[in-house]
């Protein structure tokens, strides 16, 4: 069980696919596509941007066959803006998601590795193009930990 991002990325012999999902028009909810974007793919680390449409993406995902797949989404957990957590699938509750049609628990049948769920807490997920201050800033850190990850 991998309670933190860093523990996972600690495993240098496993191979992580990250998936940016998000709705880039809904300020924070774009947050998972902000960070798949700027990730980059190297050895043991992959990375794919789905958007609203992860449903589209499950053939392909089980066919690069990662050891673990993150999926990086905006989460309202109740807690500060831009605050992340690492969670197992089977540790969210049934929710769907804003801006999908599909609920994560119900989504994790479809792959075949262990999938975790990167949750970043949006400011907010009103109409508009940029990410708050906070979550930008959180993201940006997320994504210097993965790509530094040697």
């Amino acid at each position: 069980m991998h309670n933190d991002l860093h523990t996972l990325l600690c495993q240098k012999d496993k191979k992580v696919l990250f998936v940016g999902i998000g709705n880039l028009l809904k300020s924070d909810d774009g947050v998972g596509v902000y960070i798949s974007g700027k990730i980059k793919a190297k050895e043991g680390i992959s990375v794919l941007t789905v958007e609203v449409s992860i449903e589209n993406y499950i053939g392909k995902i089980n066919r690069l066959n990662p050891d673990y797949l993150v999926l990086i989404d905006c989460m309202d957990f109740k807690s500060k803006a831009g605050n992340y957590k690492l969670l197992d699938v089977n540790q969210v509750q049934d929710l769907t998601f804003n801006t999908h049609n599909i609920s994560l628990k119900r989504l994790k049948e479809f792959f075949i590795m262990p999938v975790f769920i990167l949750g970043i807490q949006p400011e907010k997920v009103d109409f508009g193009e940029n990410l708050s201050y906070l979550v930008k800033e959180n993201a940006d850190s997320i994504i210097k930990l993965i790509n530094n990850r040697r």
